[in-house]
């Protein structure tokens, strides 16, 4: 797969190497030549100096057989615009910008441009580990219909089938124990520190301190 990153920051550089490192064809745009020295010596992509919404720099960086481009510079507004001619001038649906204003990540997300709000992203995950608050998200889909959110279940589950969390709007993804994940069974059984990853419905969204607490019945 080639890749095409726009922005030669600590995430751009280090997604670059990730990529070329599992194989993928990888050209990265920064307006900063010396941003490419992130890179390192090895680095067996194309490095190209230049704006990331200029078509024609776009086009160097092959965007026309692209089948991903990453908008990761440090401004919402410049991965906006590589991220919408990226979509719509060259036809590419796998593209992620990375958004720094959580309104306007909600509103790209509405139009189908995955979004990564790294300063939101942070803040709810120290903040969950601080007080136990609203429900964290960790994922919500470009609709906004379906969440995924991570939840610390009150003591009146332990015991109970987890399955059992499941209500209309609500399923269990999966179960974090002692620092290990797995899928849910028929079988298996709450303990005390379990923690869920739950998809659940836009509709549902206020059930889940409720069904969280256990005081909704299962």
């Amino acid at each position: 797969m080639h890749v095409v990153i726009v922005g030669c920051g600590r995430v751009g550089s280090t997604l670059a190497k990730n990529l070329m490192g599992d194989g993928h064809s990888v050209a990265i745009i920064d307006r900063k030549p010396v941003a490419f020295e992130r890179l390192g010596a090895n680095f067996a992509g194309r490095a190209l100096v230049g704006i990331g919404f200029d078509r024609d720099r776009l086009i160097d960086a092959g965007i026309e057989r692209a089948e991903a481009v990453a908008a990761v510079t440090n401004g919402d507004n410049s991965n906006i615009l590589v991220a919408r001619v990226a979509r719509e001038t060259f036809g590419v649906e796998r593209v992620v910008a990375r958004i720094y204003d959580p309104r306007r990540a909600a509103i790209y997300q509405r139009l189908g441009i995955a979004t990564v709000a790294t300063a939101l992203w942070t803040v709810e995950r120290v903040q969950r580990r601080i007080v136990s608050g609203g429900p964290a998200v960790e994922w919500v889909d470009p609709s906004a219909k379906v969440s995924l959110l991570e939840r610390e279940l009150g003591k009146s589950w332990i015991g109970h089938r987890v399955l059992d969390v499941e209500q209309p709007g609500v399923r269990v993804v999966a179960v974090r124990r002692l620092g290990e994940s797995m899928l849910p069974t028929a079988e298996l059984v709450v303990q005390e520190g379990d923690v869920m990853y739950l998809a659940v419905a836009s509709t549902a969204m206020g059930q889940i301190d409720a069904i969280a607490t256990g005081r909704v019945s299962a």
